[in-house]
């Protein structure tokens, strides 16, 4: 049988009647202003978007969180490895490409502005006074004469087209790279011994031979169309994997060739479809930021870099293929983007990137041949606020000055070289010629 249930009455104690609580109330004390201020007043955390939201609010504090992790970061090294930790599909940009007008793309990649012809030479430093003979510790190297420079430039020719008997045949579509790699090896070398004395920097700069360069960026937006990230507004990312032939690096960078904030009134081309037209392809893989040395190496700015290009981008095939207007354009992309690299992983080693950008133009310069015709070019960095939202804001672009291509030489009849351009010679050597502005020198000048 089921037990009984039932409510316990508890008598209530004595009321306060309504006449009694207002008598109460009336002789209450005023509470002023000041005691309202004086009491604690109650603190709640602030109210802020989810880390894992699809908000814009969520997306922006993901941004915030991260940006702060970076500034945070103590050393280079530290900060190299948070920005390319995360791996996402990235597009390859090739420096070299067979790509229709590559070089307007990679302009829009970089935010460069491209400039016919090479920038004003730095002006020569004021004449000394005139010191004492009897003070002076050694009497300066001569300058080299045009003869010398002639003379080795064709050495190197002769080694590969007339001394030298290879046996065998060069592997298909090599032919030329297997006389012009070793050809820019030797020109190299002896225009770098030939002038050393005349600036130091060369005889203490480091000579690399096929040294890779590396650069991750990120440029612009797109929405995530397919997978578990699908309609989520995503940043482009790219990355550049280079190989220069030869590149010279020092210990202290070259003068800017204009200001930081220097403008022209020429628009940067953007193109109006996705890079997949160009076409460039998406790939996932490590992120990579690497001048061609690690950043403990004091030798951590370059000056200049010599490219060649593959049998398959030659002049004659060009023409057989009637692409004439190309010929050009292969080379001023093999600069655009090889010199960005180099120059944008320079300014990461010093600690810049998008969220802090540079505070001083980073320079360098490049030569790019296929063998027989040389083209220069000279870069200027001076952003790397390349990303949607540091980019609102920003006027500054980076610059790049080159010359059309223009031939060493016309032929090679046996051991004679005929038709020797020294024009090509001596911009070579004004070239190398070049150094930091405290160690500027009047034969730099002339």
């Amino acid at each position: 049988m089921a037990a009984a249930r039932w409510w316990r009455l508890v008598p209530g104690g004595p009321r306060r009647s309504l006449h009694a609580a207002a008598e109460a109330a009336v002789g209450a004390p005023d509470v002023t202003d000041a005691d309202v201020a004086a009491a604690p007043v109650a603190r709640y955390p602030p109210i802020v978007a989810s880390l894992t939201a699809k908000s814009k609010a969520a997306r922006q504090r993901r941004m915030e969180r991260w940006h702060a992790t970076v500034h945070a970061a103590q050393s280079a090294d530290e900060k190299i490895r948070i920005l390319t930790k995360m791996q996402f599909l990235k597009y390859v940009v090739y420096p070299q490409t067979f790509s229709l007008n590559a070089d307007r793309w990679y302009q829009g990649f970089t935010k460069t502005v491209f400039l016919s012809g090479l920038p004003p030479a730095p002006r020569a430093p004021a004449p000394a006074p005139a010191p004492d003979l009897a003070t002076l510790p050694r009497a300066p190297a001569p300058a080299p004469d045009l003869a010398t420079l002639r003379a080795a430039a064709c050495d190197c020719l002769l080694q590969e087209h007339f001394y030298l008997r290879r046996k065998g045949r060069a592997p298909l579509y090599r032919e030329r790279e297997a006389l012009a790699s070793p050809f820019l090896d030797q020109l190299v070398a002896s225009l770098v011994g030939l002038l050393s004395a005349h600036n130091p920097v060369l005889a203490a700069a480091a000579l690399d031979c096929r040294r890779p360069v590396h650069f991750y960026w990120l440029r612009g937006e797109d929405i995530i169309r397919h997978g578990h990230r699908k309609g989520r507004v995503d940043a482009l990312r790219y990355q550049i994997n280079d190989k220069p032939h030869n590149q010279i690096r020092i210990a202290k960078q070259l003068p800017e060739f204009v200001p930081l904030d220097y403008s022209v009134p020429i628009e940067i081309p953007v193109p109006n479809c996705k890079p997949d037209k160009l076409p460039l392809f998406k790939r996932q893989y490590e992120n990579t930021i690497f001048i061609g040395s690690k950043t403990a190496d004091p030798y951590c700015y370059g000056h200049t870099q010599f490219h060649l290009l593959p049998d398959k981008l030659k002049r004659e095939r060009l023409l057989k293929q009637n692409r004439a207007d190309q010929i050009e354009v292969v080379f001023r992309a093999n600069a655009i983007a090889s010199l960005f690299a180099w120059t944008g992983a320079q300014a990461m080693y010093q600690g810049f990137w998008s969220g802090a950008d540079v505070t001083r133009p980073f320079v360098s310069q490049g030569v790019i041949t296929d063998g027989k015709y040389f083209s220069f070019f000279c870069y200027q960095l001076n952003t790397l606020a390349l990303t949607a939202q540091a980019d609102r804001d920003n006027t500054r672009r980076n610059m790049c000055w080159g010359t059309p291509s223009q031939p060493l030489y016309e032929t090679i009849d046996g051991s004679d070289v005929k038709g020797f351009n020294d024009d090509v010679l001596l911009q070579l050597v004004h070239f190398l010629l070049n150094r930091p502005k405290e160690d500027q020198s009047p034969l730099l000048g002339n």
